[in-house]
């Protein structure tokens, strides 16, 4: 096992991704990157490859850094119902130039994965993890999501979006 793989776990509390002002906004994102360095390294020591836990490490940061924290504000190990689905269906479609299912299957491996890991740190119920794993699971409907906003005419798109609001 490398040295990299060996460092000492961080122990991270609930609050330590709560973000209530622009200090804490810097001190949140350097948590995430922390925990998402965690993240890879223990896809790594799991057996995968580097490029694969690299592509889930991505995917994860995608997800944890530019919208939920960033976007939407919200705390990573405090998930919310319906917060992957507001992801997937919505704000992936909607701030990615060309979304395609392929690439955000991609993510929701990612996005599973990482709540897995989580779970295992304890920092998430099986609970949570149950319904975030579920929401990851509809890719039938976030198949339809893509399809329907790339076939948007006219004024369609705040029906579209009303469907599955970006705003929880």
């Amino acid at each position: 096992m490398s040295e990299e793989l060996k460092q000492p776990e961080v122990e991270f509390e609930h609050d330590d991704f709560e973000c209530a002002s622009l200090d804490d906004e810097l001190r949140v994102d350097e948590c995430c990157q922390e925990l998402l360095k965690r993240f890879y390294l223990h896809l790594v020591g799991k057996g995968m490859t580097p490029e694969q836990a690299s592509e889930r490490a991505f995917s994860a940061d995608l997800y944890v850094r530019d919208f939920l924290v960033d976007f939407a504000r919200l705390n990573v190990v405090r998930p919310q119902p319906g917060v992957v689905r507001r992801f997937a269906a919505t704000w992936f479609v909607t701030h990615t130039l060309d979304p395609e299912m392929r690439i955000l299957e991609r993510h929701l491996a990612g996005i599973r994965e990482l709540y897995r890991y989580l779970h295992g740190q304890h920092l998430i119920s099986r609970e949570e993890l149950n319904f975030l794993e579920d929401e990851a699971a509809q890719e039938d409907y976030y198949r339809q999501r893509i399809e329907s906003f790339l076939n948007i005419v006219g004024d369609g798109y705040f029906a579209w979006e009303a469907e599955c609001p970006l705003r929880g």
